[in-house]
């Protein structure tokens, strides 16, 4: 239950993906692009760049270790390309038979996605000036 796409991301239906009746929790992480400042220039936007073939084996791998042998199901759907400010550019959803269980398996999917897969994320800020986001893959 992985997407890398171009196209906008349907949260709903991306919480709708892990639904099963064996799980009373789902937990979710929606990441959105934010309009920071930098030294008076403002965001607006972000540019995402991955290699497609190892991202969605990266986070095909990232769900299945999260979601374990147990009956918790884990979906990650990550943008590429322009995502504007205000858009929604990544969502994990994990359910799992109970909150605890589903709570910390998405923060731990959310954070091997941040530090392992190969998606890169350009600035681009309303002067024109881009910039390479630090702490690649994903930062």
């Amino acid at each position: 239950m992985v997407a890398l796409s171009d196209a906008p991301i349907d949260v709903a239906a991306v919480l709708g993906s892990v639904r099963d009746d064996a799980c009373g929790a789902i937990a979710s992480f929606t990441g959105v692009v934010r309009g920071d400042e930098e030294a008076g220039d403002r965001v607006a936007a972000l540019e995402y760049e991955a290699h497609p073939g190892m991202a969605v084996a990266a986070m095909r791998k990232i769900g299945e270790e999260v979601a374990g042998p147990e009956s918790m199901r884990c979906a990650i759907h990550h943008r590429t390309g322009r995502v504007a400010v205000g858009e929604v550019s990544v969502v994990v959803a994990v359910a799992a038979p109970h909150r605890a269980e589903a709570l910390e398996a998405c923060r731990i999917a959310v954070d091997r996605l941040k530090a392992t897969v190969p998606i890169w994320k350009k600035v681009l800020f309303t002067s024109g000036r881009t910039a390479w986001a630090e702490g690649t893959p994903l930062a």
